[in-house]
């Protein structure tokens, strides 16, 4: 059986077919057919590609300029547009295959049983038949002869018969021609032929079979009916499908608004903090995402609040360290003017009043220097390498040593290397032992010129663990826990130059390194400080 789908472009009947075209002539000899012009096409490829650009272009525009608000009511929109779209196209299109499935299905069983039984197949009952009979039926019912004569019930319209009906009527097959076909100004008709013998008028075939002729049934029906059911379907599929989108847009806008929400007073809170610097958080509830953004929030107000607490207590330490030796190199200032006055002083005099201005010029650059450091406070080293640690051990060992002519020194070092600004690591370990040195020597007590040493600094480096242990006093008990704090200076060190600041960048260096530094006290000797940073494998760059 031949079929011809109902999306085939329609043949009308009755129209007469064009005349054959003309054999193809050669080319006259020497003529080249035009080529194409590539560069017309390339241009046009080119404003085809430039004017998609520019739609991508516009489009993302105007996405970057939507608010959120508004992107998840339009994506909601969306989502259920293309949602429905695909149900409403693949409903559309089973429902019309099934219908036109069905109606082959009734014409190929009706027109073949007609056949058979051979009542419409007598020519002599067919066109004794009313045609209103067919009319209101909206069927039309022929028989074509294989040689192309077409017989029709009485004052009926004839169905399209085309080549596909005349093709059955001459091979007699067990095939059925079925197919759509578009009369001009008229309804659209199912057409289907099935193989028939027909009687022709007024000869006794049922007494001689062998006077049946070849031909074919062929049997239409107007679609109408069905091309209104789909229109009818069409419409309802738009209709609904449109209020499903307006409803998903309002439902978006809804979830929009009240799931940003949050997000809108967690800005407010943010425009606050901008506006007044109040670092108060704000109150969380729930556990979804926003929650999590706020909670976050929070955290970063809460690590602001401490750094700006630091940075207060630092300027406020920092400016009462800054005037005890400005105060005293201004006063020595002022005695020194006053003397010049008064005829000056004695050389030795003059010498021990500048001796002590220097002094005090040192311990404000270090404290300085000091308060540079610590007021960068930064998170974690940022320039790292791969540094030596037991070299900056050992550099550091050499300068105090200078510095300290009169103690002994037991130095234990093993190669440990770490990641890390060789710098601060420099700075810290001379500062550990600066502090042991200063420590070890008896206060009031100057170096002996023999040679003896009148203190004894022990420093080993094992495993990535520094330890510093002086001969001094040692660290009062209720002294630990305060030695690492910026400023901090106990009873016993006040009388001892220094601007507390030392340690402080030690415990700085260690944590911005991944490592840890605590101080005790080791009995028979003095105050022991361990410094430990992790290995160079295990740090992250």
């Amino acid at each position: 059986m031949s079929r011809q789908h109902p999306d085939d472009l329609p043949s009308y009947a009755g129209r007469p077919q064009q005349a054959a075209s003309a054999p193809h002539e050669p080319a006259p000899v020497g003529l080249e057919p035009p080529a194409p012009d590539k560069s017309v096409a390339n241009s046009n490829g080119n404003r085809v590609a430039a004017t998609a650009a520019r739609t991508q272009h516009w489009w993302t525009e105007t996405l970057h300029q939507l608010s959120l608000h508004a992107r998840v009511t339009m994506l909601a929109a969306v989502a259920v547009a293309l949602a429905v779209a695909i149900v409403s196209v693949a409903a559309y299109v089973t429902v019309r295959q099934q219908m036109y499935q069905n109606l082959d299905d009734s014409l190929i069983m009706r027109a073949g049983q007609a056949a058979q039984k051979g009542v419409l197949t007598n020519l002599t009952n067919l066109q004794r038949i009313s045609s209103d009979a067919f009319g209101l039926s909206d069927i039309q019912v022929a028989i074509l002869g294989a040689d192309g004569r077409q017989f029709g019930a009485a004052n009926s319209p004839l169905p399209p018969i085309g080549p596909d009906e005349l093709a059955i009527a001459q091979n007699q097959g067990t095939d059925a021609s079925l197919r759509t076909v578009g009369v001009r100004n008229g309804s659209h008709f199912r057409v289907v032929a099935v193989p028939a013998k027909y009687c022709p008028v007024g000869a006794p075939c049922n007494a001689d079979p062998s006077l049946l002729q070849p031909g074919a049934l062929v049997v239409a029906q107007s679609l109408g009916a069905i091309d209104q059911t789909l229109h009818n379907l069409g419409i309802v599929l738009w209709a609904f499908g449109l209020i499903g989108v307006i409803g998903a847009a309002l439902a978006g806008n809804a979830v929009a608004r009240s799931g940003l929400r949050p997000l809108a007073r967690l800005t407010g809170a943010a425009e606050h903090v901008a506006r007044t610097e109040d670092l108060k958080p704000i109150p969380v509830t729930g556990s979804d995402e926003i929650s999590r953004l706020a909670q976050a929030f929070n955290a970063m107000l809460a690590a602001l609040a401490r750094s700006q607490d630091r940075q207060r207590r630092l300027v406020g330490d920092a400016g009462h360290e800054l005037r005890t030796p400005l105060t005293s190199i201004r006063t020595n200032l002022d005695l020194l003017a006053q003397a010049d006055k008064r005829g000056g002083l004695k050389p030795e005099d003059r010498q021990q009043l500048l001796d002590d201005v220097r002094a005090q010029m040192d311990e404000l650059t270090t404290l300085i220097g000091d308060l540079t450091e610590l007021a960068r406070d930064t998170p974690q080293v940022r320039n790292a390498e791969l540094i030596e640690l037991s070299n900056v051990v050992q550099d550091a060992v050499i300068k105090v040593r200078r510095r300290a002519p009169g103690l002994e020194w037991d130095v234990q070092l093993t190669p440990f290397p770490v990641w890390g600004d060789e710098r601060l690591l420099g700075r810290a370990v001379m500062n550990l032992l600066d502090n042991a040195a200063k420590y070890s020597v008896p206060e009031g007590v100057t170096p002996r010129g023999d040679g003896q040493p009148v203190g004894h600094v022990t420093v080993r480096l094992l495993d990535g663990v520094l330890t510093v242990t002086d001969s001094g006093p040692g660290i009062a008990e209720p002294d630990l826990p305060h030695v690492f704090e910026r400023f901090y200076r106990s009873s016993e060190a006040r009388s001892r130059p220094g601007s507390g600041l030392g340690l402080a960048i030690v415990k700085h260096a260690a944590e911005q390194h991944g490592g840890m530094i605590y101080a005790r006290n080791v009995p028979g000797a003095g105050a022991q400080f361990t410094l430990w940073l992790p290995h160079a494998a295990t740090q992250t760059r």
